[in-house]
């Protein structure tokens, strides 16, 4: 198998007394690389450190919407430097709106998230998209601000076929996850089957968002697996052939 976990959070304490062996399950259950997620000042020195330890790691840097009140000048210098100094810095993000939680006022999210699209087209990277509640907004912000120029992935899709539409014609791709093996997800489900198999990519949040038969627990980068076998069965394929395709994909949009 040929798998990559294009999302997750290993540098969570969640994963602090086992994070060797919960990578070695991971590479036994078939992930060949992983992109773990910089989401404020102190994950993104902690992913970058696990990118340093591991070769097959690389990071993802931005400012979380539930973070976006720290966002400044001084951020976003840090976040340039880093893009254009460390090479296994692939796309800014998780950015985006968070409606769920609403620990920052609306307006400050979509500054912030003006923002740091604004820093991704300038750099030439993608975007890794946290949308939670917010889902006419983020697109609506997403279209507005050209992010079509550099594309990138919409983490965790819970949106129906048509938001999904909306977001692949912005050069975007379709990040699933826990969330499409969970039968009380029609939405997730209906987008695993339709979206073009070039324009769909896996991943876990780890540790959040564990898929079945793990639901309710830790999840870990190796339960990518579950999430693959799920849309192989949605999609009437091999679950290698589905693997292949999606790494694939990273591959290509990450520069991995």
């Amino acid at each position: 198998m040929n798998l990559i976990d294009t999302h997750a959070h290993l540098d969570d304490r969640k994963f602090a007394a086992d994070l060797p062996e919960v990578i070695a399950r991971a590479q036994a259950a078939g992930v060949r690389k992983i992109v773990n997620i910089g989401y404020n000042r102190e994950s993104i020195r902690t992913t970058l450190e696990l990118a340093h330890t591991y070769p097959f790691v690389y990071a993802a840097i931005g400012c979380h919407p539930t973070d976006a009140a720290e966002y400044d000048d001084e951020l976003e210098a840090w976040l340039a430097h880093l893009v254009r100094q460390e090479e296994k810095v692939v796309a800014i993000g998780e950015v985006g709106l968070d409606y769920h939680w609403d620990t920052v006022p609306r307006e400050v999210q979509h500054q912030v998230f003006r923002r740091q699209i604004a820093l991704a087209r300038r750099l030439g990277v993608p975007l890794v998209i946290h949308n939670r509640e917010a889902d006419e907004d983020t697109v609506r912000i997403l279209e507005e601000e050209g992010a079509a120029e550099v594309g990138g992935v919409m983490h965790c899709f819970a949106g129906d076929w048509e938001m999904a539409k909306r977001c692949l014609d912005m050069n975007f791709y379709i990040g699933l996850g826990g969330l499409v093996t969970f039968k009380n997800a029609p939405n997730a489900k209906e987008v695993a089957r339709q979206v073009p198999l070039d324009r769909l990519l896996l991943e876990t949040d780890a540790p959040y968002l564990a898929p079945v038969p793990h639901r309710g627990k830790r999840n870990e980068s190796g339960f990518v697996l579950h999430v693959a076998e799920t849309i192989a069965q949605l999609r009437g394929m091999p679950v290698e052939a589905l693997a292949e395709a999606t790494t694939a994909n990273a591959k290509r949009l990450l520069g991995l």
